[in-house]
């Protein structure tokens, strides 16, 4: 290996595409009035991202088993840059939809590469860890991205935000280039067949069992990024005072990572956590609920985000197990399916318009399938 492997580098490019979606989200009211459209049309900007967030997932894990890690990475890096150039060029918001799409296939590449690298080089309990280590990143980026997208946003609007995400896309992008290794086996000679593994994996019922629980914390989250700004704004507040809350939540979230790298120590096993994480979800959601006419509805979503922090290293971890022989094929067709759930539940959310509803449902639905896996 010519370069040395960068958890540091590793660690950026995971949260990339969290960073790149949330600091979006503080300028949906300005594109909202800027471009005359509903904040429901607005919001589907973000369902639509991650539907075409899940396709480049697909594309991309499958082009690191053909090609390597490194010249997928660059390539999903550089297409991310070209389409936040173009998404800050053009005027008609059905060209900042398309725009956002494209960046969303470029951005996939920062979530599958980098877990196929991670399965490359750490097993057991040592991947367990680095996970572990990473769902503490993963809790921290949306708040950056939040914070950044406020400030950008209410100094320079929608086009300071798209300026900065073309910026942040150009700085990894050099970054990998001079620094980013291969980290794909010799012995990796041909990728697996796409379909056999696809056929295998659909008949997988734990494989669909990680699909929706990573899809259900997924949606809770998200649905705060994409309907919060409105109801923020319906109560007369500012949007740099919804950035700020990511400044919050980013507190639960590392909080529930942290609380989770301990419970590991002690002995605690995945299946309990997920389960104790779903709970909280549910709390959060019915405190959502209570106070949504209030902005005291951010301090129940501190329970939701802290569900997040612990569930997320669990499930990933021990996804693919069954797998090692194909984990850049079989993470890309994972994450296809998560994605495409989570692309779905966003869709549902922005049309109900509910942020305790859908996190109360999507609580639900965890548990219910954290208490099968805990049986089992």
């Amino acid at each position: 290996m010519s370069r040395p492997f960068s958890l540091i580098l590793a660690t950026l490019l995971m949260m990339f595409p969290q960073i790149a979606e949330t600091i979006y989200s503080p300028a949906l009211s300005d594109i909202s009035h800027h471009f005359a459209v509903s904040p429901e049309l607005a919001a589907q900007t973000l369902s639509l991202y991650f539907l075409a967030f899940a396709v480049g997932v697909v594309v991309w894990g499958r082009m690191c088993d053909i090609y390597g890690r490194r010249p997928t990475m660059i390539a999903g890096l550089l297409i991310y840059a070209v389409a936040s150039l173009i998404a800050l060029c053009v005027s008609n918001f059905s060209y900042v939809l398309l725009a956002r799409m494209l960046s969303a296939f470029g951005a996939a590449v920062g979530s599958v590469v980098t877990q196929t690298m991670l399965r490359d080089l750490f097993k057991g309990k040592q991947l367990a860890h680095v996970f572990s280590l990473m769902g503490i990143a993963l809790a921290i980026s949306p708040a950056i991205g939040m914070y950044s997208g406020s400030l950008l946003s209410s100094h320079f609007g929608y086009k300071g935000v798209f300026t900065g995400l073309f910026s942040l896309a150009f700085v990894l992008l050099i970054w990998a280039f001079l620094a980013l290794p291969e980290t794909k086996q010799a012995k990796e000679i041909a990728a697996a067949p796409l379909l056999a593994t696809a056929k295998i994996m659909l008949k997988d019922l734990q494989i669909w069992q990680v699909a929706f629980l990573v899809a259900s914390f997924n949606v809770c989250l998200f649905a705060y990024y994409s309907l919060a700004p409105f109801m923020f704004e319906q109560l007369g507040l500012s949007t740099r005072l919804f950035g700020y809350t990511g400044l919050i939540l980013a507190l639960g979230a590392g909080a529930g990572s942290l609380l989770n790298k301990q419970l590991l120590q002690r002995g605690a096993c995945s299946p309990k956590l997920v389960l104790l994480a779903s709970v909280l979800t549910i709390l959060g959601g019915i405190g959502v609920l209570l106070l949504q006419q209030s902005a005291l509805f951010v301090l129940p979503m501190l329970l939701v985000v802290t569900g997040f922090g612990i569930a997320i290293p669990n499930i990933l971890s021990s996804a693919l197990h069954a797998y090692q022989d194909r984990t850049g094929t079989a993470g890309a067709l994972l994450g296809l399916l998560y994605y495409m759930l989570i692309g779905g539940g966003l869709m549902l959310a922005a049309w109900s318009q509910s942020l305790g509803g859908v996190i109360l449902i999507c609580g639900s639905l965890a548990t219910l399938i954290s208490i099968q896996r805990s049986s089992t």
